[in-house]
């Protein structure tokens, strides 16, 4: 679907589900039947503003759009879905199976090390979404996976949040590999994800604590803020400046949750004014107080 389109098609959390500006640490999976079977196995042209998808196609196939490329693909196959990208499914009716798992891309962010980086390194590999599996045995350990992901999900036993976010990174290190793999067998590249955005998330990345203002970022990469804001918006449906806003609220959930940080510290470590600026920011984007945010998280 031509890039010009994307605003106009819909932004949802889930498939079918509104947008979720809060969602964080979220971990999702559910069979490929349980939602397309419903929609007669056509899943219509869509987004996910923050979430990114691993789809495992064990039986069956059909064809997805993906940006302005049509694919088809075949079991057993995973399919990559980075957030904000259009795309859609036509499946094959009653003979298509599988798992579908929508993360945040925070979801490792508690995880020691350097756990995260195989989700981050998925972005990359997403240039090329349909990833065919040809050996048998990398096949039967991500359906294991992704089964015990499931059972995890499903029972919601102590500990299972940790358990899922473990299970969640052996997926997308097995995952990555098969796509490492592809990519030195000479396969053929599709368009690349939106390089701007690739550089403007970059470069937020290394600034964001520092540098709110996006007439920083439009001068680093040599653009007027009006051009870079108009291009963000087309390629991912929402503005250069929420990108920012995002990437420090991210920041601060994870503060919140994963840490014991006075709130006072947090706002001063990411710049705010005082405390009380900061707690009028997180509330405007959450609906919450930072104290009841992390309340509400066990934290």
């Amino acid at each position: 679907m031509p890039t010009s389109l994307a605003t106009a098609l819909p932004l949802f959390h889930l498939y079918g589900d509104p947008p979720d500006e809060q969602a964080f640490d979220f971990i999702h999976i559910e069979t490929i039947v349980s939602r397309s079977s419903i929609h007669d196995w056509t899943i219509r042209g869509h987004r996910h503003r923050n979430l990114f998808q691993i789809l495992l196609i064990e039986r069956g196939g059909g064809a997805m759009t993906f940006d302005a490329a049509t694919l088809s693909f075949t079991a057993p196959a995973a399919i990559l879905v980075p957030a904000t990208i259009a795309h859609g499914f036509r499946f094959e009716p009653k003979a298509t199976d599988g798992w579908v798992m929508s993360f945040t891309e925070d979801a490792a962010g508690a995880l020691a090390g350097r756990a995260g980086e195989a989700l981050t390194r998925l972005r990359a590999l997403a240039a090329e979404p349909v990833i065919p599996i040809g050996d048998e045995a990398e096949y039967a350990r991500l359906s294991t996976l992704c089964r015990e992901l499931n059972e995890e999900h499903s029972l919601a036993r102590e500990g299972y949040r940790l358990a899922m976010r473990g299970l969640l990174v052996l997926i997308a290190v097995a995952v990555a590999r098969l796509a490492a793999s592809r990519a030195r067998t000479g396969a053929v590249t599709l368009r690349p994800a939106d390089a701007t955005v690739a550089q403007l998330r970059n470069l937020v990345d290394e600034f964001f604590r520092t540098e709110r203002l996006l007439g920083f970022y439009a001068d680093k990469l040599g653009m007027t803020v009006d051009r870079l804001n108009d291009h963000v918006k087309r390629a991912t449906g929402v503005t250069a400046g929420h990108l920012i806003r995002q990437r420090v609220l991210t920041e601060a959930k994870r503060q919140l949750v994963f840490t014991t940080q006075p709130i006072h510290d947090i706002a001063e470590e990411l710049a705010f004014a005082d405390p009380s600026h900061f707690a009028r920011f997180f509330r405007k984007a959450t609906g919450t107080t930072p104290h009841e945010f992390r309340d509400e998280r066990g934290g």
